[in-house]
């Protein structure tokens, strides 16, 4: 199938992009004699903590919805828009696109702050290529904070995020190069380099930026790939004037696979 994609027209896919907090299950549920411990670091966190990161690692990697919402408090608010009913209906879409992924999550330091918890962690997220699935595979890094009060989560907020996903036999290996910050109307570049020999294949692709907003976890984007004449996407792109986060995306295409990755652009005053 080397040459056979230059004769493809401009083609269209959907394609969901940013499932950043619907993947970074950070559900941290903590007691309140977290409060009263001493020199609040990753290195030290109490036992309480670090075995509930576990139980819901195991929850998230069980794709047991229940389990994990009974973390997340009833007035539960997220940076990007989402409630507890919101996210909820994520997480089942999530899962039903990919049953088998598997969470791993660092805490990496908390703090007091009144009566409440503030935690910041990392997740990783990694979902093994199947035969049944076309060799889809995801992988994805986001670092979170979240506030805690007794032992519910009533706010996360997603500080970067990356998320890949493969399908295919051969998907192309992608370099990405993008700021994780800019200010409001900065110029930034986004480039997304093939990084293998293309051979007698052609690339089709594409790049989209997207503000982070609630309705895109359940409405996945259409995107056209088009015909590439070169062996990656270089883009220039400019910051919009408010801030906020923006999904930066760069979809792949050759003959025998397809690499989409997505990336966390906050847009800084």
């Amino acid at each position: 199938m080397t040459n056979i994609i230059a004769l493809l027209p401009k083609r269209q896919r959907r394609f969901s992009h940013g499932i950043g907090l619907i993947l970074s299950l950070l559900t941290l549920g903590v007691t309140s004699s977290l409060a009263h411990a001493q020199a609040p670091t990753a290195n030290n966190a109490p036992a309480e903590l670090k075995n509930l990161l576990t139980r819901i690692d195991t929850a998230a990697s069980q794709s047991n919805v229940k389990e994990v919402m009974q973390f997340y408090a009833p007035t539960f608010a997220s940076g990007d828009g989402l409630n507890r009913q919101t996210l909820e209906k994520s997480l089942v879409t999530l899962w039903q696109r990919y049953p088998q992924l598997k969470y791993s999550t660092q805490l990496q330091s908390w703090k007091s702050e009144g009566n409440a918890i503030i935690a910041e962690t990392v997740t990783n997220i990694t979902g093994l290529p199947s035969a049944s699935n076309n060799n889809m595979a995801l992988n994805a890094t986001i670092k979170s904070r979240q506030r805690i009060t007794g032992t519910k989560i009533v706010r996360q907020d997603i500080l970067s995020e990356r998320t890949q996903i493969t399908s295919g036999k051969k998907p192309p290996q992608i370099e990405i190069n993008l700021p994780q910050q800019v200010k409001v109307g900065q110029q930034y570049s986004f480039d997304a380099i093939v990084k293998e020999p293309l051979g007698e294949d052609f690339l089709l692709g594409t790049a989209l930026e997207e503000p982070v907003q609630a309705s895109k976890y359940l409405n996945p984007t259409s995107v056209d790939l088009q015909l590439l004449t070169s062996g990656g996407l270089f883009k220039t792109g400019r910051a919009p004037s408010t801030p906020g986060s923006q999904w930066i995306s760069a979809v792949i295409l050759r003959g025998d696979g397809m690499t989409m990755v997505t990336q966390r652009l906050q847009v800084m005053k």
